[in-house]
């Protein structure tokens, strides 16, 4: 997961590796007896806990608003108190911005940002923990649950939908549906095994939900495809969630139980929306639309290939 976040560690680098080489042509390092190593050893603490966050933090999260509010709040709280740790080795003339002014700016400025930035986090684990709670008591009433995921089957979604497309009549609200399918997840299966294929399926809608509204519905449709109801949405907003789908299952790097191995995946979508259409005529043609994407993207790999 990391690696998708490199070059926000490389700016951090490169703004560290500034902030010595300024420190160091605008003051002289202090003799050995001028030192106060407790100090050193307080600021330096400080300084590498706030990387260690910012590594973890990096390290469980992928890319997005949420994930660059943490790293800037972090990197700023980094820097700012690196540079504190430099003022126990160089003495810088007391007159310069860096020699205290620094710090004084860049840690308020970092706590501020990841202050934001954890209340975006604390909002987005609300919401994964309402859809969690949705999910459950819907389920104890249909009890049309596919035991792999904990979502509704293929019998529930026809149910909900056909619901969804009554109050969308009678309120006079558009209505979208969206079908993904996983891109070559047979050959998961074929070279990791079905319970690493399970557990891929398992991760991947829980990265799903936490990309959804409220008021959607997701279900495990057949295999590796899902399908999301999208209450209140016409064709527009559907492609743009349909891709933002896709973008956050691109960015997601599972690791396999076994061999510790990285796989990245790819969706490939079909949205349809409500017109005249009952929700098995919904569902087919979402289904044909899928399958059409699924067509067009193979042949661009051949051709590319």
């Amino acid at each position: 997961m990391i690696r998708l976040h490199k070059w926000k560690l490389l700016a951090v680098a490169l703004i560290t590796n500034i902030t010595i080489v300024i420190s160091l042509a605008v003051g002289e390092i202090k003799a050995w007896e001028h030192i106060d190593w407790l100090d050193i050893v307080g600021e330096g603490g400080v300084s590498l806990l706030a990387a260690l966050w910012l590594g973890f933090t990096l390290n469980s999260r992928p890319n997005g608003p949420v994930t660059n509010l943490l790293t800037l709040g972090l990197g700023l709280i980094f820097v700012g108190t690196f540079q504190d740790l430099l003022d126990e080795v160089i003495a810088i003339d007391k007159g310069l911005f860096l020699s205290g002014g620094l710090e004084s700016t860049l840690l308020p400025a970092g706590l501020t940002v990841l202050t934001f930035g954890l209340y975006h986090w604390h909002k987005e684990q609300l919401l994964f923990t309402e859809q969690r709670r949705k999910r459950e008591q819907v389920f104890r009433e249909y009890r049309l649950q596919d035991g792999l995921t904990g979502l509704g089957d293929a019998r529930f979604l026809r149910r909900q939908l056909a619901l969804a497309l009554k109050h969308a009549s009678n309120h006079q609200q558009p209505l979208a549906l969206v079908l993904l399918d996983i891109d070559h997840f047979d050959a998961t299966n074929r070279r990791f095994g079905h319970a690493e294929g399970d557990r891929l399926l398992q991760e991947l809608t829980e990265i799903i939900l936490l990309n959804l509204r409220r008021t959607d519905l997701l279900c495990r449709y057949a295999g590796d495809r899902f399908a999301v109801v999208l209450p209140n949405t016409g064709e527009l907003m559907a492609g743009e969630i349909a891709a933002q789908l896709s973008r956050a299952i691109e960015h997601f790097a599972y690791k396999t139980a076994q061999q510790g191995e990285t796989l990245y995946q790819s969706i490939s979508t079909g949205t349809c929306t409500a017109e005249e259409y009952s929700a098995e005529a919904m569902i087919e043609r979402a289904t044909t639309r899928l399958l059409q994407a699924k067509d067009s993207k193979a042949r661009l790999q051949v051709v590319a290939a």
